[in-house]
């Protein structure tokens, strides 16, 4: 009987593709007489009808540009393999995204002060932005920190800053977004020493780093130490937080910062997703298991203005994290294919001109992000392309989150765009280029060698030109700056200036907590972290008794310098 049934179920399979077949077939000839109708008629000439990455857009999409019948392949349901369609099942029906906003200027003090604000007003985790100085690791009294202490972030210099950063706010209770890179070990290990000053066990303290030194290279500039022994402090992190703080991200894997230098949505995806995997081999040739420090790699995308392709990027890049983490890493979790993601909307759209047109472009930007199926969302405040937002234009972001949970309807179902001929082949593409570009990169031999040749800094440069050319011919239009301008403009916004208080406040603190610290401890235990360095052993512990023992942060960077040395970056055009 057995045998019937099966007989006669693939009877019915074959009928069904027969019956899809002739239905394509039916397709592609009524598209055949639609598209020279189409030909036939004049077009509008004030564009090209491609994506900001270049892409260029068919008229009409079909079943025909889809790989729809490989929908459990490559579709599947939310929160099961591949992700395409979400990394949890439930998504937004039993938690919204995490609502973040970047925040930090001058000294800890004034930024906690905002953070309270942000906090009382709803915000539910807090994005750290730090100074110049203190990303690049220079202490604010340095020579090198002259009039940048507190100007695009807040400063910390020491264990004192970061408690007084997070004096009255619980560190098991809120969550803490850190956007740190070379220094990036300290910042956390000040985070970790503040919760234990908290009362707070290691293992309780919620948040992520952002880590993420090959992005650096790459796009954003602010690194310490050579691509090897950067590496190596990533895989300390990774070894030693598995076992003493798992609830925590160790690393953001960020495409952010490669798209805001000019990448296309494609680089962006490629070159992330390449140095996410170039971090996961470090771990395993380290020793660790992959299911051990995996769940806790999260990611962290730009949402550019392309609206239909920023979402096919979210759900390509799960189903490429899930596909290569599974197949050719060997993770058995769940939680290790699972591609988690920050999105923050983008700042190099914000135009200085007309600003308030940014209010409209971040609102569809977050709700690109949302779409997407982000966990966590950013939305850039109006006047940021100006100067640091202002409490006034931080409160509009954060209500464009707060109208985009609770107004829009958007949360009520799960990826409600898929199965939209248009979103599943840009998904599709995307995720074709992206591997396409993986093949390229292998070739070079790897990451490391194609930042020490320059192959990803000269790729984004072009990519950055042909859309500069592109908005100075006029073939892309960005209202306010080559289209629809208003002349002797006014913009009307209020600008936030920070004065250099900060600096003057920030070396005073300095010369006295040097003063009252046991400086003979705070020598033997940089000595200590040195010779870890240069044994190769693992720096979290004792880099965290130098901070519990109050040496700063440029102090402990010169320490690691004098032994791993300085990047220099080779020139590329």
């Amino acid at each position: 009987m057995s045998h019937v049934l099966d007989r006669e179920a693939a009877e019915a399979l074959q009928a069904e593709v027969e019956r899809r077949r002739a239905e394509l077939a039916e397709l592609e000839a009524r598209l055949s007489g639609w598209t020279a109708a189409y030909e036939a008629t004049s077009k509008r000439d004030d564009t090209d009808f491609t994506t900001v990455s270049g892409r260029v857009i068919a008229p009409l999409y079909t079943p025909a540009d889809t790989r729809e019948d490989e929908y459990l392949r490559d579709i599947g349901l939310p929160g099961e393999y591949p992700f395409t369609r979400g990394p949890y099942q439930t998504m937004y029906r039993t938690r919204l995204w995490t609502m973040r906003l970047f925040s930090g200027f001058a000294t800890a003090e004034e930024t906690n002060e905002r953070y309270k604000f942000l906090l009382e007003r709803g915000q539910t985790g807090l994005s750290v932005a730090f100074d110049f100085p203190t990303l690049m690791g220079y202490d604010s009294d340095d020579p090198m920190s002259e009039g940048e202490v507190g100007k695009c972030g807040v400063a910390i210099s020491s264990l004192a800053d970061m408690e007084t950063l997070f004096d009255g706010i619980p560190l098991d209770r809120v969550s803490v977004s850190m956007t740190i890179n070379g220094p990036a070990i300290m910042l956390y290990c000040f985070l970790l020493a503040t919760a234990e000053k908290q009362g707070v066990p290691f293992e309780r303290v919620r948040g992520t780093i952002q880590n993420d030194i090959l992005k650096e290279y790459m796009a954003q500039h602010a690194w310490i130490y050579p691509p090897e022994p950067a590496l190596k402090i990533i895989t300390d992190i990774f070894e030693w937080s598995a076992e003493h703080a798992p609830r925590f991200n160790t690393i953001s894997i960020s495409g952010y910062h490669i798209r805001e230098a000019g990448a296309t949505a494609g680089q962006e995806l490629a070159y992330t997703l390449k140095n996410g995997f170039t971090y996961v081999e470090r771990g395993i040739a380290r020793g660790l298991d992959v299911d051990e420090f995996a769940p806790r790699l999260s990611f962290f995308w730009d949402v550019h203005n392309d609206f239909f392709e920023e979402i096919a990027k979210f759900r390509a890049g799960r189903r490429i994290w899930a596909r290569h983490m599974r197949e050719v890493y060997g993770a058995q979790k769940p939680e290790s294919w699972r591609l988690r993601t920050h999105a923050q909307t983008a700042g190099v759209t914000l135009t200085a001109q007309q600003p308030y047109n940014n209010v409209a472009r971040v609102a569809y930007q977050g709700l690109a992000a949302v779409l997407g199926g982000t966990q966590s969302l950013h939305t850039n405040a109006l006047d940021e392309t100006l100067a640091l937002p202002t409490e006034h234009a931080v409160r509009i972001a954060l209500r464009t989150q707060q109208i985009l949970a609770y107004e829009t309807g958007v949360a009520n179902t799960i990826d409600p765009l898929a199965g939209s001929y248009f979103v599943e082949s840009l998904t599709d593409q995307l995720e074709d280029e992206a591997e396409a570009i993986f093949a390229e990169i292998d070739e070079l031999g790897g990451v490391v060698p194609g930042i020490e040749t320059g192959y990803f800094q000269g790729r984004i440069a072009r990519s950055a030109r042909r859309f500069q050319d592109e908005l100075e011919a006029g073939s892309r239009v960005v209202v306010g700056v080559n289209a629809f301008e208003e002349a002797d403009e006014d913009h009307g916004v209020e600008i936030l200036r920070i004065d250099e208080s900060a600096g003057e406040t920030q070396r005073r603190r300095l010369a006295e907590l040097r003063s009252r610290r046991n400086a003979e401890e705070v020598t033997r235990a940089l000595a200590d972290l040195a010779d870890a360095a240069r044994n190769d052993q693992n720096l979290l512990p004792p880099m965290l008794d130098a901070v519990r023992a109050y040496a700063t942060l440029g102090e402990i960077r010169v320490a690691l310098e004098d032994v791993y040395g300085r990047f220099k970056e080779p020139i590329s055009f």
